[in-house]
Order: C-alpha cells, then structure tokens, then sequence
C-alpha cells in the first residue's frame, strides 16, 4: 500500500514535465508560424502583444531537459535561444540592431530550464561545450542580425532536429549572398572567423563547405570573410 501511494504521488509531476515539453514545442511552433516570414521576424507585432511570447518563456523556465536526450536538450536550446533573442530585442524595440543594445548578448539574463544564462552562455557554453563536434548549431541559432543564417516559420523539434540542421545548413551553404564564391576566391561570413574551429576539426573550412554544397568549391581557393551585417531581421 505504501508503495502504491508513493507511486501515486510522483505520477502528476511525470505527467506535467511530459506534457510542459509538448507544449513548448507545440506553442513554439505556432509561435513562430505565426510571426516568422521569409526569414524576418515581426516585431512590432509581438511588441504590442507580448503575451504568447512570454507565456512560452515563462514555460520554458520551468522545464527540466537532460543532456542524455541529447535531441530534446538540442531542440529545447536552440528555440530557447532564438525565442531569448526576439524577446532582448521587443523589449528595447524599437531598435535598429542587436548591436545598440547594451549588454544584448552577454549581460542580459534569461531562464531557460532552470538555468540563469546570457545569449553568449546558451551559445557557448550549454550548447557549442555539450556537443563540440556539432557545426550546424550556427545555420540555426539566430542573432536577429541580417548577417545570420534566416530564423525559419517553425520550431526545431527533437523528433526531425536532425533533419533540420541539415537542411538549414545545406540552404546556408548554397545561398550565393552567404558563401561568395568568384572562381577562386571565396568570401566566407565572419561565422566561419570566428568559430574557424568548428569548422576544421576534420579539414579546412572549404571541406566542410562542399560537403553541404551542390556546386564545389574549388581546391585551394583562397578564402576571406565579408563583413557581418547587424541590420535588424524585421519584417517591415
């Protein structure tokens, strides 16, 4: 009997932690359909109506991911971030970038899973540190800058994140105003600058390029990087 009882008294919360993780992901993705459009995000919008946006903070808080589910842990993050993000810039719009934004990616602090982290930690430190070898983490983690690959109408979910990864890096890597290629020279965005060791941990950064891209670059190409742009991401 007190078995039983015991039993009984944890099962509500292993009911509530399944279904707060369905519903982040089910809200996110409506979310996102909603105020996601060609890869700009509606700010204005969300700013004169903040409460989904919040609402799904105020879950995301509360939910409690492991690293051993490593899809859910990923999936969970990287909308943590890109939902951090919208919410640093509604709450100084309206702004023209990131940028003008004191402390936008290392000071501010947001709850995401129990966890105090700024942009720059949920980056660095619970993603990029967790998972070294996972390159793709900077074709979906969006900035709110013109310079960052497009933020998608959709969330990232544990059940098709590997197929999302792929395919948002696969379209970065063949969109011609992201990797400018002029017969032997190619100008690669500043993300390959500043995280080059992602990039080569199995060969050059041309090397990890063609393994995405339909149209090779050539061997011994000579590389450099364009400057990033921080214009804000917003649907106008």
């Amino acid at each position: 009997m007190k078995k039983l009882i015991f039993l009984l008294a944890f099962l509500p919360v292993t009911i509530g932690f399944s279904q707060s993780t369905t519903d982040f992901f089910t809200k996110s993705d409506a979310f996102f359909k909603e105020h996601v459009t060609d890869g700009k995000v509606d700010y204005k919008t969300i700013k004169n109506d903040p409460a989904t946006l919040d609402e799904l903070l105020d879950i995301a808080a509360g939910i409690s991911v492991s690293k051993s589910d490593a899809k859910t842990y990923q999936a969970f993050f990287i909308n943590g971030y890109n939902l951090s993000v919208i919410k640093g810039i509604v709450n100084n719009y309206p702004t023209k970038s990131p940028l003008d934004i004191k402390g936008f990616f290392d000071k501010v602090i947001y709850t995401l899973a129990g966890k105090s982290t700024t942009l720059n930690d949920l980056e660095n430190k619970i993603l990029r540190k967790n998972f070294p070898t996972e390159a793709r983490f900077h074709f979906v983690l969006v900035c709110a800058g013109l310079g960052c690959p497009p933020i998608i109408p959709e969330a990232y979910k544990p059940s098709i994140l590997e197929k999302q990864l792929q395919r948002q890096t696969t379209i970065a890597l063949n969109n011609p105003n992201f990797i400018k290629v002029k017969g032997k020279k190619v100008q690669l965005s500043q993300i390959f600058e500043w995280y080059k060791d992602d990039f080569t941990q199995n060969g050059s950064e041309i090397d990890y390029v063609n393994q995405f891209r339909k149209e090779k670059i050539p061997a011994g190409a000579k590389v450099s990087y364009y400057s990033y742009n921080w214009s804000l991401n917003i649907i106008k």
